[in-house]
C-alpha cells in the first residue's frame, strides 16, 4: 500500500482529497498539513512514498517545501496541486524536483491516474498547464545540446522521459525490461550531472529531445 501525505491549507478540500483518494484500496492518506513547515515536521514520522502539494499556502508555500522535501527525502515523489493561472508556481516547482502537476479541478479519477503514473515514474503535467509551461521551456532551449556523450539507445530513453513516459511504458516500447531502463536512466543522470528524471525531463524539452 502506497502512504500518501496531503499538504493543502484549506481543511474541506484536503477532505476531498483524502476521500477520493481513499477509493483507490492501493493508497492510503497517513499524514496531513495545512502548510509546507507543518509537513516538513511530519516528513520524520511517515514512511512516505507520495505528496500531494499545495502550490499557494501560508507560513511555507509549496515551492520552498518541495524544495527542502527532495533535499532531505528525494525518493517522495511531490505531486503539485495547482491552478489555470499558476505557470510561473509550475516552473519553479519543476525546478525544485517536482513529479508532476494535477489542477485542482480535476476530478477522481484524473486525480487516481495522476497519483498512479507519479508513482510509476511518469511525470503528469495536464495539458491546461503543460500549454502554458511547455513554451516557456522550449524558449530556453540550448542551440547545440551537449549530448554527445549520450549513446543513441540512451538519447531514446531520453526523449521518452521528456514525454512523461513511465518506465514500464518506456521498457514496452523499446523492448526492454524495466530494470534495464532504470539502469540506463541512472547512467544519463551521471553522465548529464542531472539530480533527477523530472531533471531529465526538462533537459529534453529545452535541448529538443522530446
Amino acid at each position: 500500500m502506497k502512504r500518501i501525505m496531503i499538504v493543502e491549507d484549506q481543511g474541506i478540500v484536503r477532505q476531498g482529497l483524502k476521500m477520493m483518494i481513499e477509493q483507490d484500496p492501493a493508497f492510503r492518506v497517513v499524514a496531513e498539513a495545512s502548510n509546507g513547515r507543518e509537513a516538513l515536521e511530519k516528513m520524520d514520522l511517515h514512511a512516505l512514498d507520495l505528496i500531494l502539494m499545495d502550490i499557494r499556502m501560508p507560513e511555507m508555500n509549496g515551492i520552498d517545501a518541495t524544495r527542502a522535501i527532495k533535499a532531505g527525502w528525494p525518493q517522495v515523489k511531490v505531486l503539485m496541486l495547482t491552478t489555470f493561472n499558476d505557470d510561473e508556481y509550475a516552473m519553479q516547482a519543476l525546478k525544485e524536483g517536482a513529479n508532476g502537476f494535477l489542477l485542482k479541478t480535476s476530478d477522481g479519477e484524473q486525480l487516481l491516474h495522476s497519483v498512479h503514473s507519479c508513482l510509476n515514474g511518469g511525470m503528469t503535467i495536464h495539458d491546461e498547464v503543460a500549454a502554458k509551461v511547455v513554451p516557456r521551456l522550449l524558449s530556453t532551449r540550448k542551440e547545440t545540446p551537449p549530448t554527445h556523450s549520450l549513446t543513441p539507445r540512451e538519447l531514446s530513453i531520453t526523449k521518452l522521459v521528456g514525454e512523461g513516459k513511465t518506465n514500464k511504458e518506456i521498457a514496452d516500447q523499446l523492448f526492454l525490461s524495466v530494470g534495464t531502463v532504470k539502469n540506463h536512466i541512472s547512467q544519463i543522470l551521471q553522465k548529464l550531472e542531472l539530480r533527477d528524471r523530472t531533471q531529465l525531463a526538462i533537459y529534453a524539452v529545452r535541448h529538443d529531445i522530446a
